[in-house]
Order: structure tokens, then C-alpha cells, then sequence
């Protein structure tokens, strides 16, 4: 069975919803557009199509090399493919976690946060990393040593993307409770983007939301604290370079100043915001002093 590309597939109609969702906002004032926004994340979205497809031989060489250790050899089957599915989302949980715990690894993911709207657009709005993102590959062994033909990895993981791209907007409120409870929604993964100090680093789910529910990372969106998008620190630029090399220069600049090789691992591997004497905020901090104001005076 050789598999097509999800993502290829749906393209076409992800430039059409993003252009019906444009019409349905501007005529019922549901949901919001910047147009140098949003054609900045499409072309945020086009530069990581071709970084993607370098990337892509990395990931077979890497994937090649795993491959005869594999403790089974899964054949293709529907039922193979529904478990790799879920075990990819699984992958994809801790993989979006770490990508917003570890800095090396944020550094990319950032560029996707960057948005101060949340619609459509914003679900093409991905990272050019990919090789400079490596450490990531390293989710996959699992998936890889069980036996699972690399082709329905990249298959499933497709099929991931394309359930993502529907869950970026406003226009959708609440959906069904049953759905709420088990599936990742627009509702979920607004607390996501949003950048107010209840909904930091929650909701990490691509598919199934009861990841987060079960890890203990699951926030409910508020109707009294309604979302503001974007990151702490917002770039306030449209112009696709600075949104997706911004991360990296940081990055490098704080390397450049690190004082020891100690100072220089926690940049990598620590929270963003880590700082060798704590004067930066990183998002347990900001957490933490909203906690704190939230607690009635004695």
C-alpha cells in the first residue's frame, strides 16, 4: 500500500477556507484579520513546504539507520494505522510539550506562537528550522522501534496536521461536550496560543485532548478571560524573516554571553526565559506571580 501525502492533498483546501473564513469574518465581524498578518503566514507557511522537503532527508537517513533494530515488522493494515495514528498523537504531545519547555527546541516552535490573531492563517504559519530543530527527531524512535513502516509514520503524522488546521479559529465557540471532552477543539487550542498567565503551557494535545487531561496540562477556555494570542515577548513584525530566524538569534545571542558551559546547557535545555541570575520571566514564573495575586489577603 503506498500512502499519499495528507497535507499535499489538502492544500487546495486550506487556501479556500482560509479565504471563505476571511469573507464569513469580514461580513459577520466573527474573528479578526490583519492582511500583512496573514500574508505573513503564508509565507511562513510556503518557506516551511521547502524546508520541509530538505528536511525530509534528513529524517530518512536517521529513520534508516533505527529501522533494523525494530522490535516487531508491522505490515500495513487499517488497524496498524489507526494504532500508529494514536501513537503518533501520543509522540506529538510530548514532542509540542518539550517544544515549549526546552528553548533549543522552542527556538523553532516560537515562530508559529508568534501571531496576535488567531485564525486559519495561523495553522500555516510554521517553522523553518527543521534540521536546526534535530533534537526533535528523537520523538520518533519509539514509533520507529516498534516496527512501524516509516512511509505510515509520515502518513499518520500527515493526517495530524490536517485535523490541526481546522482548529485554529475563533469563528467556532463550544462544540458538543462529548467531543470537547476527548478531541482537541478551536476552543482548546485557543488557551493554547493565548498568552494570559491561566492558559500558559497547557493544552499540548494534536487530536486527543485527554492527553492533557491525563498529564495534567489541560486548561478550559474562560468566558471571563478571553484569550490574547501571540507570545510574552511579542516581535511586532510581519516580515517573515525576522518571525522565523528571531528565535535563533536570541538563542545565540544568550549563548554568546553564557559565562560557563553550565550557563550554556541551561540556555539550551531549560525553559525559555531561564536566565543564570533569574531576572527573565519564564512562563512558571509568570504563572506563579498570577497564582499568587489570585490568593485572598489575610
Amino acid at each position: 500500500m503506498r500512502p499519499f501525502d495528507p497535507v499535499a492533498v489538502a492544500t487546495p483546501a486550506f487556501a479556500v477556507l482560509v479565504i471563505a473564513e476571511m469573507i464569513f469574518a469580514r461580513v459577520t465581524g466573527r474573528g479578526r484579520f490583519e492582511v500583512r498578518d496573514t500574508a505573513a503566514s503564508l509565507l511562513m507557511g510556503l518557506g516551511s513546504v521547502i524546508a520541509g522537503a530538505l528536511f525530509a532527508f534528513v529524517f530518512a537517513g536517521f529513520a534508516a539507520r533505527i529501522a533494523p533494530y525494530a522490535l516487531l515488522h508491522i505490515g500495513w493494515s487499517w488497524s496498524a494505522a489507526a494504532a500508529c495514528f494514536v501513537l503518533d498523537d501520543l509522540r506529538y504531545y510530548w514532542w509540542h510539550r518539550a517544544s515549549h519547555r526546552v528553548r533549543w527546541l522552542w527556538a523553532d516552535h516560537v515562530n508559529h506562537h508568534s501571531s496576535q490573531h488567531y485564525n486559519l492563517s495561523t495553522a500555516l504559519r510554521q517553522p523553518w528550522g527543521g534540521v536546526l530543530a534535530l533534537p526533535g527527531l528523537f520523538f520518533l524512535v519509539p514509533l520507529i522501534l516498534l516496527g512501524f513502516p516509516l512511509a505510515m509514520i509520515a502518513f499518520v503524522h500527515g493526517l495530524n496536521l490536517v485535523y490541526q488546521f481546522w482548529i485554529h479559529t475563533e469563528i467556532i465557540d463550544r462544540l458538543p461536550r462529548w467531543f470537547e471532552t476527548t478531541m482537541n477543539t478551536p476552543s482548546h487550542h485557543r488557551v493554547h496560543h493565548a498568552v494570559n498567565a491561566r492558559y500558559l503551557d497547557a493544552n499540548f494535545a494534536g487530536v486527543f485532548i485527554v492527553w492533557d487531561r491525563v498529564f495534567g496540562t489541560f486548561a478550559a477556555e474562560d468566558a471571563s478571560d478571553p484569550p490574547r494570542y501571540g507570545i510574552v515577548g511579542q516581535i511586532a513584525s510581519f516580515n517573515p524573516l525576522r518571525i522565523a530566524l528571531h528565535g535563533w538569534v536570541s538563542l545565540a545571542h544568550d549563548l554568546m554571553r553564557a559565562r560557563s558551559p553550565r550557563d550554556a546547557w541551561l540556555m539550551l535545555f531549560a525553559p525559555p526565559g531561564w536566565s543564570p541570575d533569574g531576572s527573565h520571566q519564564t512562563t512558571d514564573s509568570i504563572k506563579a506571580r498570577w497564582a499568587s495575586a489570585r490568593l485572598p489577603a489575610e
